[in-house]
């Protein structure tokens, strides 16, 4: 029988109503009534036009990457990836770990259909920074697995994603990568009129119903300008249909199904925001609230509620005068965050709690001896704090200081970038609260650390349309609080798990090498990477089993024990990238390829690292006309036997997708908005497939989503 969460009993499928209908429902926050009061009125302007139009021409110009490259540099010696306008619009899924899944080098944590982070080169975790605008992401989605990361890719216009160290932009864990979403909340750019988006979708595997809106709009004078903008947006889904399996818990078999359990989820929010802008800069605000309750695949009636509120500041100024210094760019953020499980009989089980602010400020400077240049510091704290019966981390005040400089010369044909970073680090546990019943966590205590990271990167001509890349990092990262001081059952991964408060920093060396060929309508990339770690921090088994209590029967029973130690650790692998635009048939075609390869192991026992992906290769042919587009696609994934005692190998799986998209011109007046139709075709031959990146209590409960087709239509003006 198809589980539903017990939040709400009214399933009247969505319209253009539906979403502010959901917000009303689930009593959102002062933020989101905000947003549906001055929403409200626009509705009835998206409703009957009908022109058709040609298809909007996209740019082959290559996007300038954002994040990680405040010089905004053409040439980056990182690799890095943007998803923006269509092929955003088709890989959109519930989560972002989803939605990013597949590109090279990225994959998804799978904790089932809710709890998906992003993975990149074989690291995931506090080793992935994900950033919002920039900024942190405030959540608990790298303490466990099945938290999920605090943002919904609904009203997200752009995705950035940068494979390799990022420390020393953002820190010591970002070793792995940068994922940073952008969603123009704080209108940067002088806005004109009114402008806008909807969207709306239905169906996938998991039956789900979303749509989203935002508008902005400005007085547009240049001189100085009042901006705004306000989205608001609801999805709902229920329990993921998958090709029939048996589901694996605790080592049992149950009974055979077409359904993940207490996989069905509900999330909304939206935002206001506000800026002023002139010939020199801007300065905006932005009150955001989101709000996702879903259910956890690895226990049966457990739903986690979650709720966080953020208010942001950010400005930019661009200073004359021929001065030294020539552009500050400044953010501030103040973010609450909340989860409650709720178990089945409707008690809270446990809450996590995290009050967090960041501080950043960057300078660019101008041309001094031939260099350029930004300089800046960063300042974040994060106050944690777990109650109930699963905690199994005390609370924890960590604080972050950063400073940092990147500079960036010409040398020959070759564009240098230079850059280091210096952090104070603290973390204070709070150990057992005087009231515990159970002594777990021991006194106060307090760790402080001072990583250091430094980069020399390059990028330079090799003759016709080739190019090169290199990147050298050295990085250091702090050990993160639950790698200290965690002492306690962690339900998520089956397993006691005790931090070490002994631990040091994280240091890491690291070497990219690409090469790059872009001629008009063609692009290759191949990138080569190595990471090699002193003391890589791993959760490894002590061979020694605890004794926890045992809700179900009453007694207790035996889990094993797990402990945080620091290891040597290498992780190598490959990453290739193709396209080529042609025309045919009267038809624009492009086929596209992309093949990807991580290997790791501890090198103090030969095993592999814990939740690497398999190779992967992926191959489509899409074509466009007359406003028509269409692809087929296929992405296979090669079994995994490169896995840790204790973990199994994963099969192997090939997936077939397919979509057909409609671009028209609506006319109203003298309005014009561009409509996107769009159907989507997901593994058509229902293979049954696992994620190798999944751990094994929610890969065995959780297999990959079954054939399923998604309708929508995308509404611009």
């Amino acid at each position: 029988m198809m589980h539903r969460l017990p939040i709400c009993t009214d399933r009247r499928a969505i319209g253009a109503l539906r979403v502010f209908d959901m917000m009303r429902e689930f009593q959102c926050r002062p933020v989101v009534r905000a947003c549906m009061v001055s929403l409200g009125w626009a509705l009835p302007a998206v409703t009957a036009w009908a022109a058709d139009a040609p298809t909007p021409v996209e740019s082959e110009l290559p996007a300038v990457v954002i994040t990680g490259n405040p010089l905004r540099s053409q040439n980056l010696a990182q690799p890095a990836q943007v998803l923006t306008g269509n092929g955003l619009l088709l890989r959109r899924a519930a989560t972002l770990g989803e939605t990013l899944d597949g590109l090279p080098g990225v994959t998804a944590s799978w904790f089932g259909p809710n709890s998906n982070r992003p993975a990149i080169r074989g690291l995931d975790g506090d080793r992935v920074r994900v950033l919002d605008n920039a900024g942190a992401s405030v959540d608990a989605s790298n303490l466990s697995f099945d938290h999920a990361v605090a943002l919904d890719p609904l009203v997200v216009e752009r995705v950035e994603v940068l494979r390799g160290p990022a420390s020393l932009l953002y820190g010591g864990n970002a070793t792995g990568g940068v994922v940073n979403t952008l969603d123009n909340r704080i209108p940067s750019d002088t806005l004109a009129g009114l402008s806008g988006r909807a969207e709306l979708r239905a169906g996938g595997a998991a039956r789900e119903k979303a749509g989203s809106l935002v508008l902005e709009g400005g007085s547009g004078e240049t001189s100085g300008s009042f901006n705004w903008h306000v989205d608001a947006f609801g999805r709902e889904t229920d329990d993921l249909r998958v090709p029939r399996f048996t589901p694996v818990a605790d080592g049992v078999s149950a009974e055979p199904t077409t359904r993940v359990r207490n996989s069905a989820a509900q999330a909304q929010g939206g935002a206001l925001g506000v800026s002023w802008t002139d010939e020199h800069g801007y300065l905006g605000a932005a009150l955001d609230s989101y709000r996702n309750d879903y259910g956890v695949t690895v226990e049966p009636d457990v739903l986690i509620r979650m709720e966080r509120e953020r208010l942001t500041l950010a400005g930019e100024r661009r200073l004359g005068g021929g001065g030294f210094f020539t552009q500050i760019n400044g953010r501030a953020s103040h973010t609450r965050y909340q989860h409650q499980e709720v178990e089945g009989t409707g008690e809270v089980g446990t809450t996590f709690r995290s009050s967090g602010q960041e501080l950043r400020l960057e300078a660019q400077h101008a041309e001094r001896a031939g260099w350029r240049g930004v300089w800046g510091v960063q300042a974040e704290r994060l106050d944690f704090e777990a109650l109930g019966t699963e905690a199994f981390v005390p609370g924890t005040l960590t604080r972050n200081l950063g400073l940092f400089a990147l500079e960036q010369t010409r040398w020959g044909d070759a564009d240098i970038s230079l850059g280091l970073r210096a952090e104070r680090v603290s973390v204070r546990s709070e150990g057992d609260a005087p009231s515990a019943e159970e002594a777990r966590f021991g006194s106060a205590d307090e760790r402080r650390f001072t990583p250091v990271s430094a980069s020399l990167g390059g990028v330079w001509p090799l003759g016709g349309a080739w190019s090169g890349s290199a990147t050298l990092g050295l990085t250091q990262r702090a050990p993160a609080y639950y790698e200290l001081y965690a002492n306690g059952l962690h339900v998520a991964t089956g397993a006691y798990e005790r931090g070490n408060a002994e631990l040091a920093v994280e240091r890491g060396r690291h070497v990219d090498v690409g090469v790059q060929w872009q001629q008009a309508g063609g692009l290759f990339k191949a990138n080569a990477y190595v990471m090699r770690f002193a003391n890589y921090i791993a959760l490894e088994a002590s061979g020694r089993d605890i004794a926890v209590e045992d809700e179900a029967s009453g007694g207790t029973t035996k889990v094993p024990e797990y402990v945080f130690h620091a290891v040597p650790a290498q992780l190598w692998g490959l990453e290739l990238e193709g396209r080529q635009r042609f025309d045919a048939l009267g038809w624009r075609w492009e086929a596209s390829s992309t093949f990807d390869l991580s290997r790791g192991e501890n090198r103090r026992t030969g095993e592999a690292l814990p939740r690497l992906a398999p190779w992967r290769l992926g191959v489509s042919l899409s074509a466009q006309r007359d406003g028509w587009r269409g692809s087929l696609g296929v992405r296979h994934a090669g079994r995994q036997t490169q896995v840790p005692s204790g973990d199994v190998a994963t099969p192997s799986y090939t997936l077939w997708n397919a979509s057909v998209a409609l671009d028209q011109r609506w006319t109203w007046g003298q309005q014009a908005l561009d409509a996107t139709w769009f159907l989507k075709l997901d593994n058509l031959s229902n293979t049954l497939a696992y994620n190798a990146t999944a751990l094994r209590t929610a890969r065995e409960l959780s297999p990959l989503p079954g054939r399923a087709a998604t309708v929508g239509l995308r509404v611009t003006f």
